[in-house]
């Protein structure tokens, strides 16, 4: 990595730093998945991350009683498994402490708070040019031959957009902000959102004597975290190899049915395309239940449908109800951020997700599979491969790069 820096000009007024590899943006386990196979691959590269940490969104934004929803064996990261002695569900805290040992094993140094303000691929030289801004207002532009964007599904979160909110007089907040129910003790909740976050938080209030009410406004699949002690997930894959998907989803609902009953009843309708189709198709997961649902049974969640206005201390449904309310937790998930920043329209839709792994001028996206971490590491691997094979043949054939980037950023 080289500093090319000056005082002349608007070029000069900004840092500029030669990547003798990729440059990755994102500190979050997908970021540190493909620096840890690049680091394998014997390619420098380097990180990018907003936050003063890694993995942000698990250190900064989820609530206190957070684990994993899958077992640990499809949620470990490339080259380093998870400790024998974690639980099959590692906590939060537990995660964390395997991500943080993850980068210290790989020697991965992320380039904190730098924010990326934008990237964009320079025809004229063939290269990636990534400008930053950090915390102190400072300014960075990178200079590399291939980018790396591992941002993933959940950079943002979605605040909607609900008439009367700004007029309620309690408590709102995301999701990301919410740690423990602790503070809402015997007080009237309103979660907005049935995914696992939101049936995980009503659970979390009920744990703690609050008096939530979970609004569903749409079908949604609840699916036993496990089936007669293996999980759900690792059941759908192994019989995903052998059968058809529509067969699968049908005996998973057959499951289900069996040992949650009829969720139906309960105000949760379950939608027409199956649980395992609806995730591959549009990436909606499945909630997978840890208890929320005993607790709706027993009245204890009070399951509600959409809202038509908030008012200063109550809300009012679209069935004409209407309740009195302390606090609003909005569980309504996240969204990729990556529209705002990348300059590119092919390989990255609006809605900030890419076609695939691998888009051109290398250009390439990891953490955009929906189909969690084992999506990332897949990708990870690929990526880093396809990376080290160019960047082996460029020492093979003794391409000295340099000068010609020196020669190209003169000319800026």
């Amino acid at each position: 990595m080289f500093n090319f820096s000056g005082d002349g000009g608007d070029f000069f007024s900004r840092r500029c730093v030669w990547v003798n590899g990729p440059v990755i943006v994102g500190a979050g386990p997908s970021g540190l998945a493909v620096g840890a196979c690049l680091r394998e691959e014997g390619v420098p590269f380097v990180v990018l991350e907003k936050a003063d940490c890694i993995a942000s969104l698990w250190q900064k934004r989820t609530y206190d009683r957070l684990k994993l929803h899958l077992p640990k064996q499809f949620c470990q990261l490339p080259k380093y498994p998870f400790p024998d002695h974690f639980p099959e569900y590692p906590t939060k805290k537990q995660f964390i402490d395997y991500l943080e040992s993850y980068a210290k094993k790989f020697d991965i140094n992320p380039q904190f708070n730098e924010c990326v303000q934008s990237a964009k691929y320079d025809e004229a030289c063939g290269l990636w040019r990534v400008k930053t801004v950090s915390i102190s207002g400072s300014e960075v532009e990178y200079i590399c031959q291939w980018l790396v964007v591992a941002t993933g599904e959940n950079a943002e979160c979605v605040v909607p957009e609900i008439e009367g909110l700004k007029e309620f007089s309690g408590e709102v907040l995301h999701a990301c902000e919410y740690k423990s129910g602790e503070k809402f003790t015997r007080k009237r909740v309103l979660v907005v959102g049935c995914g696992n976050s939101g049936m995980e938080v009503s659970l979390d209030l009920c744990n703690h004597n609050a008096k939530p009410s979970m609004v569903v406004r749409s079908s949604v699949h609840v699916l036993p975290r496990e089936f007669f002690g293996t999980s759900t997930f690792e059941l759908a894959i192994l019989m995903m190899k052998w059968l058809p998907l529509w067969l699968v989803d049908k005996i998973l609902l057959i499951l289900a049915r069996l040992i949650l009953g009829n969720t139906e009843k309960y105000g949760l309708k379950r939608p027409s395309v199956g649980p395992m189709e609806l995730k591959n198709t549009q990436g909606k997961t499945p909630v997978l239940d840890i208890g929320a649902l005993q607790k709706i049974r027993a009245g204890n969640v009070k399951v509600v449908p959409g809202i038509k206005r908030f008012s200063c201390d109550m809300v009012e449904l679209v069935n004409g109800e209407k309740l009195e309310i302390d606090s609003v937790v909005l569980a309504t998930g996240y969204r990729s951020n990556v529209p705002y920043w990348l300059q590119e329209t092919e390989f990255f839709s609006n809605n900030g997700f890419p076609t695939g792994w691998k888009g051109k001028a290398g250009l390439y996206a990891v953490g955009f599979t929906r189909k969690g971490l084992s999506g990332a590491s897949s990708d990870a691997m690929r990526i880093s491969q396809d990376i080290g094979k160019v960047y082996k043949e460029d020492l093979k054939q003794k391409k000295q790069k340099v000068p010609c980037h020196r020669r190209c950023i003169s000319t800026f």
